[in-house]
């Protein structure tokens, strides 16, 4: 109702003005700046997060390997650190010219980058910095569903010959269909929700060139200055390009799993 409206901060009084927010939020582009700009750093976050967790939950579900329970703690440890102390550490890690990265590429020989001012390596940074947080919390939910798999089943598949890449891509991965649903739907939830991480990063002004701005910061600045119906407007069409994202996925992995079961 509020995103057809603009409302009176003092007053509290609504004025219809329908379709006027989405206009406007469609003509000043900076909505479908910010919209590729969560897009590109929470995909360049996703692939190897998810790869990362899942190599090592096969290692961790290994029964003859030792200490996996310290590791997995450890792993795990990132996700409990607050996304605002994250971007303070990954801040100082990238910073120019003296951050502890680029003092190693100087004693390298190279010239000092400035990773803020450049508009990928900008989204990669902030990337990493995602990546490393929430790994350790996918390798929870990969372990559990690999070790909820039978151990008869994969034995048998091991004595019918079945090599150990057989035996990840035609029984594990088929297996933990419910698990991989569960974890891409609340990664495209939580990709799309970046705020804290870019927002202290670039000290809550963004990158020079936008390339940092998410759609959650565009939100942000909307409601910042009290145009309320300009942050519905937003927050609705990211509900629906959420739920658009979350049906796909739905239907992409049922569909696999159903040529799966046909075969």
């Amino acid at each position: 109702v509020l995103s057809f409206c603009n409302m009176d901060v003092l007053s509290g009084k609504f004025t219809f003005t329908g379709l006027d927010n989405y206009k406007r939020m469609i003509d000043s582009g900076y909505f479908f700046k910010s919209i590729l700009n969560t897009l590109l750093i929470w995909i360049m976050s996703i692939i190897p997060q998810l790869t990362i967790a899942f190599i090592l939950s096969l290692i961790l579900s290994n029964k003859w390997f030792r200490g996996k329970f310290i590791l997995r703690n450890l792993y795990y440890f990132p996700n409990l650190v607050t996304p605002v102390t994250i971007g303070l550490l990954f801040g100082a890690l990238f910073s120019y010219p003296g951050g502890a990265v680029n003092n190693i590429i100087t004693m390298l020989g190279l010239e000092a980058v400035d990773f803020q001012n450049h508009q990928m390596l900008a989204r990669i940074v902030i990337a990493i910095a995602i990546c490393w947080k929430n790994f350790g919390f996918n390798i929870i939910y990969f372990t559990a569903g690999i070790n909820s798999i039978s151990d008869e089943v994969m034995e048998a598949a091991e004595v019918d010959g079945a090599s150990a890449w057989q035996r990840i891509t035609k029984i594990t991965i088929p297996l933990m269909k419910p698990i991989l649903i569960y974890v891409m739907v609340t990664s495209i939830i939580g990709g799309l929700q970046m705020f804290d991480v870019p927002q202290v990063l670039t000290n809550g002004k963004g990158d020079p060139n936008g390339s940092t701005n998410t759609i959650i910061m565009y939100l942000n600045q909307h409601l910042y200055s009290k145009n309320y119906g300009m942050a519905g407007a937003v927050s609705t069409v990211l509900f629906l390009v959420c739920a658009v994202l979350c049906i796909a996925v739905l239907k992409t992995l049922d569909r696999s799993k159903e040529g799966g079961a046909g075969k």
